[in-house]
């Protein structure tokens, strides 16, 4: 619940300022989406199963490198949440 319920916002991995801002979203009822380096999605995942950054979202690991890769993040980006 919260204002921003029923927005969908997909976040490309980083650092800094970008995973803050997808916590504080998803803490206003955002559906985040956070899309990782394939390879890290195992690695972020903490000796705690899980990354306090990634608080309250999603995540999938994708080879942005790979033509599947980018059509998977096309069609995150053009499906609706529900």
């Amino acid at each position: 619940m919260g204002p921003l319920q029923g927005v969908k916002v997909i976040e490309l991995a980083g650092i800094g300022p970008g995973p803050f801002a997808g916590t504080l979203l998803s803490d206003m009822g955002a559906d985040v989406v956070r899309v990782e380096r394939a390879d890290w999605v195992d690695k972020m995942q903490g000796p705690y199963g899980f990354w306090v950054n990634g608080r309250g979202r999603r995540s999938v690991g994708v080879d942005l490198k790979h033509p599947d890769g980018v059509e998977t993040v096309l069609r995150l980006v053009e499906r609706p949440t529900h």
